[in-house]
C-alpha cells in the first residue's frame, strides 16, 4: 500500500471515529434532555398544586374532587406498603429459584425451568391483573385468608396487620399480585449474575470443605453484590409503578389502614382511574403531582442503590 493511500485510508477511519463518537454522544444527551423535559413537564403542570397546597397534599388522606379538597397520603401509603409486601415476597422466592437453577438443578432442567421463569416475565401486566381479580381473589378469600386471620391476626402487635374483612381483593393481594409479577424479572437477572462467578472461586471453596450455602452466601453474593441489587432494584421499579394489575385488585379505595386487608390505593392506580375524568385543573394537577411523586421515589430508590454498593465497595477496601 503506497503512501498515500495508507494516509487516505487512516483519515477515514479517524472520520468514522469522529462520526460514531459524535453519534453517540447525540443520544446520549438527547436522554438527557428527554429526561429533564419530563422533569420540567411534571412540575409545570403539578404547579398549581404545590403553589396551593404545599407540603399539606402530601399529609393529608382527603381526596375530593367535588370539594377541591386534594390529598396524596392514601396513594403514596398504598403505593410504599405493596411495594414492599411485592420485595418480601419476591426477593427471597427469586433468590432461591436463581440459587436452584445455577447451584443444584439437574442440568437436564436447567434450559426449561429457566426459559419458564423468563416467560412468565412476557405475561402483560393486564393478564395477571384478571387473573388477580377473577381467579386469586376468590381463593384468597374463601382459603387462606380466613386462616390468616384466625391465626396470625391474633398475634400481639403484628396481628392487626392481618385483621378485617376476608374480601380477596385489598392492599395485601396487590402486594401478592406483584410479587408474582416481580419474580421472573429478579429471578433472571440473579441467575443470569450468578452465573459469572468464576468457577475457580466455587471450586476452591468446595474444595476447602464449604456447603452449598456458604459457597452462595460467602463467594456467589459478594462477587455479584451489584447485579443482585440491580435485579432488585428493577424489581421493586416495577412494583412502584405498575397499573393494571394493582387496578384490578387494590380495591381503589382512598384509605390508609394498618389492616392489609383493607382495601386501599396507589398512585398509579389512582392515575389510571382517574387521569381520563380529570377536566378540572386543580383535579389534573393534584394527579400530575403524584406523577411527579412517584418519579422522585424512584430516584430516591435508585440513589439509595448506588449509596449501599458505594458503602459495600468501601468497605470491601477497608477489609482488604
Amino acid at each position: 500500500m503506497t503512501p498515500d493511500a495508507a494516509d487516505k485510508r487512516d483519515n477515514s477511519f479517524a472520520l468514522q471515529d469522529k462520526l460514531f463518537a459524535g453519534t453517540t454522544q447525540f443520544f446520549a444527551l438527547l436522554v438527557l434532555v428527554t429526561l429533564l423535559g419530563i422533569i420540567g413537564s411534571l412540575f409545570a403542570g403539578a404547579w398549581q398544586t404545590l403553589s396551593q397546597t404545599g407540603p399539606g397534599f402530601f399529609a393529608s388522606d382527603s381526596w375530593d374532587p367535588v370539594r377541591k379538597a386534594f390529598g396524596g397520603l392514601a396513594p403514596i401509603w398504598g403505593t410504599l406498603i405493596t411495594a414492599t409486601i411485592a420485595l418480601l415476597v419476591g426477593v427471597p422466592v427469586s433468590f432461591g429459584i436463581a440459587v436452584f437453577l445455577t447451584e443444584m438443578c439437574p442440568p437436564v432442567l436447567k434450559r426449561p425451568l429457566g426459559t419458564a421463569v423468563e416467560l412468565l416475565a412476557a405475561i402483560p401486566s393486564i393478564i395477571y391483573g384478571m387473573w388477580g381479580l377473577f381467579v386469586f381473589a376468590p381463593l384468597f378469600a374463601e382459603t387462606l385468608q380466613p386462616l390468616m386471620i384466625s391465626t396470625l391476626g391474633k398475634l400481639p402487635l403484628v396481628g392487626i396487620l392481618f385483621q378485617g374483612t376476608p374480601m380477596g381483593f385489598g392492599v395485601f393481594t396487590a402486594g401478592l399480585i406483584l410479587a408474582v409479577m416481580i419474580i421472573p424479572f429478579i429471578a433472571a437477572v440473579m441467575r443470569d449474575v450468578f452465573e459469572t462467578t468464576p468457577p475457580i472461586l466455587k471450586e476452591s471453596a468446595y474444595g476447602l470443605g464449604a456447603t452449598t450455602w456458604e459457597v452462595v452466601w460467602n463467594v456467589v453474593l459478594p462477587y455479584t453484590k451489584a447485579g443482585v441489587i440491580g435485579g432488585i432494584m428493577l424489581g421493586l421499579g416495577r412494583a412502584l409503578g405498575e397499573t393494571m394489575a394493582v387496578t384490578f385488585v387494590i380495591g381503589n379505595a382512598y384509605n390508609i389502614s394498618a389492616q392489609l386487608f383493607e382495601p386501599g390505593n396507589s398512585i398509579a392506580s389512582a392515575l389510571a382511574n382517574e387521569f381520563n375524568e380529570a377536566s378540572d385543573p386543580a383535579h389534573l394537577s393534584a394527579l400530575i403531582t403524584l406523577g411527579l411523586t412517584l418519579f422522585v421515589l424512584s430516584f430516591i430508590v435508585l440513589a439509595a442503590s448506588r449509596l449501599m454498593l458505594a458503602k459495600l465497595s468501601a468497605k470491601e477496601g477497608k477489609r482488604t
